[in-house]
């Protein structure tokens, strides 16, 4: 299933996007979150679609895009999980997972404009593969028994600041991260049955030119190691979004310029759509 939410930032509407159409899901639930996933949310839409219970969403195709989950708990990041984006950085591939954080506020939709921070010179793009927690995750057993706490995958792009992040960081990246729309999210999140997120195609453009493109197989770590390993440390909460790295193919490399007001960014993941953000100065 594809979960959305459709309508202005604040006012988003959840629906299931079907190819027989977009369905309102506001007779269910107020929301596609946490709260949706861990109360038996998606079971309850695919039983109303299958009993021809759901209402479809008139003019649903004029309606801005919002990310594909409400605003979750935290928004925990996977840093250098590409050998070649470790290799772009001037490092090698980690031996354990790099973690960092962006503040939960970061998330906006698919298609929502961007602002390049005030005194930014170096705002960078990063396609990434996102992963949403379904139900609470603590001190999970094996990599085996993570599939059970995810509740699907999204399109993100992990917005950064390398002056921020790397420069004036003081220690910590989430300096350079934590700007305000630096995680556009979506367009849609679609749920595991319909993903094999081992080797799914990201790529990303700039002004129509190709940036980055790779496939999940060349994840240092993959989905399913990253949230049991998450959960050694920390609890996951339903509606968690994990960011999962970034490829090749970055202005932090140095082979492309940093982005300046009105270039347009665009990523996309196979199967988990494609978005578009223009970026301004704040």
């Amino acid at each position: 299933m594809k979960f959305a939410r459709l309508g202005a930032k604040g006012h988003e509407t959840p629906v299931l996007m079907t190819d027989d159409g977009v369905y309102d899901l506001q007779g269910i639930t107020p929301d596609i979150d946490g709260r949706f996933f861990a109360g038996g949310g998606p079971a309850a839409v695919r039983s109303a679609l299958e009993a021809g219970e759901l209402p479809l969403l008139e003019g649903a195709e004029s309606l801005r895009v919002g990310a594909p989950i409400a605003r979750p708990s935290a928004v925990i990041c996977i840093g250098m999980n590409y050998a070649a984006h470790a290799a772009e950085s001037g490092s090698e591939p980690p031996t354990s997972p790099v973690i960092f954080f962006k503040t939960p506020n970061t998330v906006v939709g698919p298609n929502d404009r961007v602002a390049i921070p005030r005194g930014s010179t170096k705002t960078d793009w990063e396609v990434e593969l996102g992963v949403v927690i379904g139900r609470n995750a603590t001190y999970l057993g094996s990599p085996s028994d993570s599939a059970a706490h995810i509740a699907g995958f999204v399109a993100a792009n992990d917005v950064s600041e390398r002056e921020f992040q790397l420069e004036i960081s003081g220690g910590q990246w989430s300096k350079g991260k934590s700007a305000p729309g630096f995680s556009p999210t979506g367009p849609w999140l679609v749920t595991p049955d319909e993903v094999s997120h081992e080797n799914l195609r990201l790529q990303s453009f700039v002004n129509g030119d190709p940036r980055q493109d790779s496939t999940t197989a060349d994840l240092v770590f993959g989905v399913d190691h990253l949230v049991w390993y998450l959960s050694q440390f920390m609890e996951l909460e339903a509606g968690d979004l994990i960011l999962t790295g970034t490829p090749a193919g970055v202005a932090l490399s140095g082979r492309f310029p940093y982005l300046t007001s009105g270039d347009v960014v665009e990523i996309e993941i196979a199967g988990l759509g494609r978005a578009r953000q223009e970026f301004f100065d704040a």
